[in-house]
């Protein structure tokens, strides 16, 4: 019955599209994505909240966090078992894919991705694990924006223009922030768009925000009603601020990297993986219960009156009017949390870093301006520095100011804070990129050498491919041989350079016409010259291993015309640099979403 009527919606939009332009029918899709992906955040955010609530009213009466310890080992395990049982035992985690299938795969998105995330993540965070959602939200975007294209048989720029409307839609649906949506989509992945390109993305980011909003109840999104004024005069702390998220993303990236790839190297069977990781990271959570899930909750709990409401059913329980006891224990919170997440995702759950960013910058931006105040320092608004940390952290992790300065004043409410949400963002995201080249979804693809970043040059040039512009068939000539040889090779072929090889095929130098054009009018002289005579050592080589970025770069430094390339250090051909120029012209143009 299902597949009959999604046979009957595809029969339509195809009518759709045949009757309209193919702007208008990008504008139709960008709306219907919107929806899909709504529904997707809708799904997984009431789930998760179901069960957080569920386990909330259980520990309520058992006094101490046992069910929140529980559940995560369960999702876990569950999800470890989906993904070797249904998914083929492999499942793409983090943002970096969508980079990685835009730049190398001409936007083809794998299908499975439209189920794949929401049904794993779902299991990981919806039972507990600490870890976001917002990553497989964003993914599955992606992934509906992908293959709709390919349905309706859609060009690769509208193809990758979806995406980012998959994309937008997804984080505007889960914060009902269709600005931050829109921005995320720009910022992150989609880093070279033209402003006419907006106009999709900003129908399907608002389309997401719209359907979230109506049947999602408010209590489920991360919002915030209680913002204090801004005070200028607390300027200075909100810089100080800022070097401490800055900080702090660097501290979080470099040890979830390291606890992930530590369970990576980990030649274990899966299962026992999944248990000996939940285990730990269930350990964490009986100590620390706001580590659990999301954790969104306690981040609008300690924006709110009585923030000690985190110390209830915990082994802290009867210290919970005591700053002090308060202050530790959000401090000791906010250190271990990367490692809880680091356990959830390495042991073999499924879900990304956008929500312990958030957590990890509320409970940095709370410890910091709670500590100031109890010593007597200043007294700072509280929830105000509770709720700018958070935009402190995502910019400095994600490398992303604009998403997170957006993103913090649309959940918030208002833009009363776009001051110290400019400072802190500005300089997170300086300290952030001064020690950490790559934001932490990019860092794998870098060390695999698809490092995709804001420099469009960079970007279009990994996306080459050096195979397809190396010419193979030019004639060569041995060092023994006399000139004569090489003017009846002249005289018969257009080459103006010619490699010179030995019996080996080893590359021992290069001719180029233009330094014997004197020469080879001379009969005698070509006679009695040997090639040996007239080869110079090419001026640079290039490996069939480098990258296009590492090819322009020596035709730059040389200013040569040709370069011989050499595979397995035998002599394979030449690249001319006019060839590589129009590649990458002709890539400019088929990349440019218009």
């Amino acid at each position: 019955m299902l597949k009959k009527y999604f046979r009957r919606l595809e029969s339509i939009i195809a009518l759709a599209q045949s009757l309209m332009t193919p702007k208008q029918f990008l504008f139709l899709s960008s709306v219907l994505i919107g929806i899909s992906c709504s529904l997707a955040v809708i799904v997984l955010k009431t789930f998760a909240h179901s069960v957080f609530s569920f386990a909330t009213y259980i520990n309520g009466i058992l006094k101490l966090s046992f069910i929140n310890s529980i559940l995560p080992i369960i999702g876990i395990t569950l999800t470890v078992f989906v993904v070797n049982k249904v998914l083929n035992g492999s499942i793409q985690k983090g943002t970096s894919q969508i980079l990685y299938a835009v730049a190398k795969k001409a936007s083809i998105i794998p299908r499975k991705q439209m189920y794949a995330q929401i049904v794993t993540s779902s299991l990981t965070v919806g039972l507990g694990g600490s870890a976001g959602l917002e990553s497989p939200i964003v993914i599955t975007g992606a992934a509906f924006g992908s293959n709709y294209a390919q349905n309706y048989k859609m060009q690769y720029k509208d193809r990758t223009l979806l995406i980012g409307c998959g994309v937008a839609a997804g984080i505007a649906a889960a914060f009902n922030a269709p600005i931050a949506g829109v921005l995320f989509a720009i910022e992150v992945l989609l880093v070279d768009v033209s402003i006419s390109a907006f106009t999709p993305i900003m129908i399907s980011a608002a389309t997401g925000a719209l359907v979230s909003a109506i049947v999602l109840d408010e209590s489920i999104l991360l919002s915030f009603k209680k913002q204090e004024t801004f005070d200028y005069h607390n300027i200075p702390f909100y810089v100080i601020l800022g070097v401490l998220t800055g900080l702090a993303a660097i501290y979080y990236s470099r040890n979830f990297q390291r606890v992930e790839h530590y369970f990576a190297k980990q030649q274990i069977n899966p299962y026992r993986k999944a248990l000996i990781g939940s285990s730990l990271l269930a350990l964490l959570i009986f100590i620390f219960p706001t580590l659990f899930g999301e954790g969104y909750e306690s981040i609008k709990t300690l924006s709110e009156t009585d923030p000690g409401k985190l110390l209830d059913n915990t082994l802290f329980a009867d210290f919970r009017n005591n700053q002090w006891v308060l202050l530790l224990f959000i401090g000791a919170t906010m250190m271990v949390k990367v490692f809880a997440s680091g356990l959830t995702l390495g042991s073999g759950g499924n879900g990304g870093n956008f929500a312990p960013s958030l957590f990890l910058g509320s409970y940095l931006g709370y410890f910091f301006s709670k500590l100031v105040t109890m010593i007597g320092l200043s007294k700072l608004p509280i929830s105000n520095f509770t709720m700018v940390g958070m935009a402190g952290i995502l910019s400095g992790l994600f490398h992303a100011p604009l998403t997170a300065i957006f993103l913090i004043a649309e959940i918030t409410g208002g833009y009363g804070l776009m001051i110290p949400l400019m400072i802190v963002s500005s300089i997170s995201f300086a300290i952030s990129k001064r020690f950490e080249k790559y934001s932490l979804d990019v860092k794998g693809l870098a060390k695999k050498g698809h490092a995709f970043t804001s420099n469009k040059d960079s970007n279009i040039l990994s996306t080459l491919d050096i195979d397809s512009i190396i010419q193979c068939d030019y004639l060569t000539v041995h060092p023994d041989e006399n000139l004569s040889k090489l003017v009846d090779l002249i005289s018969h072929s257009n080459q103006v350079v010619f490699a010179v090889v030995n019996n080996e095929k080893d590359l021992v130098g290069v001719v180029h016409f233009n330094d014997i054009r004197e020469i080879i009018f001379n009969s005698y002289r070509v006679k009695y010259t040997f090639i040996r005579d007239v080869m110079k050592a090419p001026s640079a080589t290039i490996s069939t291993l480098d990258s296009m970025e590492i090819v322009m770069r020596k035709f730059e430094t040389t200013k040569s015309a040709f370069l011989p390339v050499l595979r397995d250090g035998k002599y394979h051909g030449f690249i001319s640099k006019s060839i590589a120029l129009e590649a990458y012209r002709t890539k400019l143009r088929s990349m440019t979403i218009e």
